[in-house]
């Protein structure tokens, strides 16, 4: 490739930077090797594409316990509009505890645009918590309080993380990371 050939690349890559996550791989492949008239039509097919993420179609998991720190709120909103993912909360709770343990958040939520749905779940834990996730496809993955009661099961391996059909994110409250000796979880990978 001839280097004025790479640099136009390069500036078309930056150009297209601010379209993030609202275009497919083929769109921005397309996109970066067309002519200025498909740059037209992608910018139109990603004012679609941005008017249709309105309504998410994909979701940031929530294991809601009795209690929501600060910690974990904050890594979920920051996802969910890094993402442009809604949230759904899951929990053994009622509705109306639910709506209460949210209800400091709602406001940054609404301002975020995020839309928020809730599960309530019944039953055994693992079980109930698998069979609501493989019934939501559209849950890229679940976030839960490390120290909290599915986080803590996950830790010591009485639930295996291959038993949910999504990624878990640990979240720890500041300060009160679980020491693992640098020994890995079950079923969890090294990052490369």
């Amino acid at each position: 490739m001839s280097q004025p050939s790479s640099l136009k690349r390069m500036m078309n890559a930056l150009s297209f930077a601010h379209l993030g996550e609202s275009l497919s791989l083929s769109q921005k492949d397309r996109a970066l090797s067309a002519s200025t008239a498909t740059t037209v039509q992608v910018e139109a097919a990603a004012d679609t594409q941005a008017s249709a993420s309105a309504v998410p179609r994909s979701q940031v998991g929530l294991y809601l316990g009795s209690e929501l720190p600060a910690s974990v709120m904050q890594y979920v909103l920051q996802t969910c509009v890094r993402l442009h993912h809604g949230l759904t909360v899951f929990s053994f709770q009622s509705e109306r505890e639910i709506d209460a343990t949210l209800a400091p958040h709602r406001h940054a939520l609404a301002e975020a645009n995020v839309i928020v749905k809730t599960v309530a779940l019944t039953g055994d834990p693992a079980r109930a918590l698998a069979s609501a996730l493989k019934r939501r496809s559209g849950v890229a993955f679940l976030v839960c309080n490390e120290s909290g009661f599915l986080g803590s099961r996950l830790t010591r391996g009485a639930i295996s993380p291959d038993s949910l059909p999504v990624p878990v994110v640990l979240v720890a409250a500041r300060g009160e990371a679980v020491e693992h000796r640098g020994a890995m979880l079950p079923g969890a990978t090294r990052a490369a």
